[in-house]
């Protein structure tokens, strides 16, 4: 496998579109478009809030049912959620618009939403807006690029991967656009995530895949506790790599799942990375770890905490509130033999051992701590299972930027 240049539009037969709609915002794009002329086989993940827009119940409904996904319309500004019946409508409305302009069927166009929760949508603008997609779509990486930047809200930077590789000599690609910045936790997939691939394999492993993925990539990050009531991970495959079909767990099925992870976990990373005002990605892991399930707890109880979220932020190595997050986070261990370290490009620190804080350079965890990616290492010594989490600091901006967001 090799990382690539692009995103949604890297894979055989994916075109893609943007264009600036004014939904919510002004001056800049804020409606995007993928498109497969060969149908896909579709896999999704969503919010697993109780409270679910409209648009996640559509796309549920599509991923489960339809035979083929063609087509995935999104809009920024507003989040169609607590929409009721007139949300549901408007879904329908734009997957009808969609289908007539494609020439495909309703039930095979995906639609998705981000941003303010409670406002109806402007169908008047968002069915402009699909014309003009449907008059730009195009196969190059430009236009994929432009999409992953058209999704965007409260986003800094687009995120988007592309990776090649071989499977039985065929050479296959996959793809991804998606945002998220705030409203960002743990709980199924805490963003917008959109994943092309041009592979041949079976809707039972394509979502069985995503599933065993989506634990270790998007439920392993957070910003700020929030679980979004917009959450989706969708993935679509239209075979055009002409691979022999994946059909069973063979080795072409483990390299297309570990190459479906790399890009999951380096879009699930570059969220954490642009959390709402951050400066930092913070990122932990947990060594020797007596299982899997102790280690997810604990390294999220960690990356969650805003005590030590805001001391990365004050370049601070107040590994106490490390030890006490991981106290609570409802996984048994031997406080008295947990090892403590920070790292980064900066250099590595050892803070605590065997439950003890040691006496070291605050100087010279200052300087570990002052750069744009930190790591903190954990060994609770009771196995050989191990986890990772990613978020990042919690600073004044994260306040500022949700204290008026909707105005």
């Amino acid at each position: 496998m090799k990382q690539i240049t692009g995103g949604v539009t890297a894979a055989k037969g994916f075109a893609a579109a943007a264009v600036a709609a004014e939904i919510k915002y002004k001056n800049r794009t804020d409606m995007a478009m993928i498109y497969s002329k060969t149908p896909c086989i579709a896999a999704g993940t969503f919010t697993t809030n109780v409270v679910k827009a409209a648009p996640v119940k559509w796309d549920q409904r599509i991923v489960k049912n339809s035979p083929a996904v063609h087509a995935v319309v999104v809009n920024a500004g507003y989040a169609n959620a607590c929409t009721g019946q007139e949300g549901w409508d408007y879904c329908r409305q734009e997957a009808q618009k969609t289908a007539q302009l494609l020439e495909i069927p309703e039930d095979s166009v995906l639609v998705a939403s981000t941003g303010e929760i409670g406002k109806q949508l402007p169908m008047d603008r968002i069915c402009a807006g699909i014309e003009a997609l449907h008059g730009k779509l195009k196969e190059d990486l430009e236009s994929g690029h432009e999409a992953a930047c058209a999704i965007m809200t409260t986003d800094t930077v687009e995120k988007e991967i592309a990776v090649e590789l071989e499977l039985s000599g065929k050479t296959v690609t996959i793809g991804g656009m998606a945002k998220g910045s705030g409203m960002i936790h743990p709980n199924m997939c805490t963003m917008l995530s959109f994943v092309t691939t041009d592979a041949a394999i079976s809707g039972a492993l394509l979502q069985e895949a995503l599933g065993e993925v989506v634990q270790d990539t998007y439920n392993m990050i957070s910003v700020d506790g929030d679980t979004s009531t917009n959450d989706t991970c969708v993935v679509l495959a239209n075979g055009l790599a002409k691979n022999p079909e994946i059909t069973e767990k063979n080795e072409d099925y483990e390299a297309f799942k570990s190459a479906l992870y790399f890009v999951n976990e380096t879009l699930a990373k570059k969220m954490a990375a642009d959390g709402e005002g951050a400066t930092a990605l913070f990122e932990v892991k947990v060594i020797h770890a007596e299982s899997k399930e102790q280690a997810v707890l604990l390294s999220k109880a960690v990356v969650g905490s805003n005590l030590t979220k805001a001391a990365i932020f004050g370049h601070d190595a107040n590994c106490g509130r490390i030890m006490c997050a991981m106290g609570y986070s409802g996984a048994q261990f031997d406080p008295e033999k947990v090892d403590l370290r920070f790292e980064s490009a900066a250099g590595s620190i050892d803070v605590i051992k065997d439950g003890v804080v040691l006496e070291f350079s605050e100087e010279e965890a200052t300087k570990i701590l002052s750069e744009k990616a930190v790591t903190a290492i954990a060994d609770v010594k009771m196995g050989e299972a191990a986890a990772t989490a990613w978020g990042c600091d919690l600073t004044y901006d994260y306040v500022k930027i949700n204290a008026d967001y909707r105005s």
